[in-house]
């Protein structure tokens, strides 16, 4: 497996342990449709929680956070609206960013909540 992969299996682990830790069941760990992927698929409080992870070994090109382009916020958007009809949910939803600086322990770890909205999107 590539470098890059590895980086990007382990800061999903750590965001998964971290979701877990805090209270969110988690459904889905790289669910795919139609070519576009959500990362983890959670539910806290009664919301869907989509979620992308970025990770990163250094801070050198960019933060994990800014490579979530819009174009990737679209994909987002339509892979969870997709989720939400194939498993028939009907609940609120949101969309979250967790960025991953790894290191033992992670040097950075951000949750950002409601990172973005499909409203301002599609």
């Amino acid at each position: 497996m590539a470098e890059h992969n590895e980086t990007g299996k382990a800061g999903e682990e750590q965001a998964r342990m971290y979701l877990k830790k805090n209270g969110y069941k988690i459904h889905a760990l790289n669910w795919v449709h139609n070519h576009k992927e959500i990362d983890i698929v959670a539910e806290k409080n009664e919301t869907m929680v989509f979620i992308e992870v970025k990770t990163r070994s250094t801070l050198a090109f960019e933060l994990p956070k800014e490579a979530v382009t819009k174009k990737k916020q679209k994909n987002l958007i339509l892979a969870a609206d997709a989720y939400l009809q194939i498993h028939d949910i009907d609940k609120p939803s949101q969309f979250d960013i967790i960025s991953v600086l790894n290191g033992e322990p992670p040097k950075v770890f951000e949750h950002i909540e409601e990172a973005f909205f499909p409203n301002e999107l599609l």
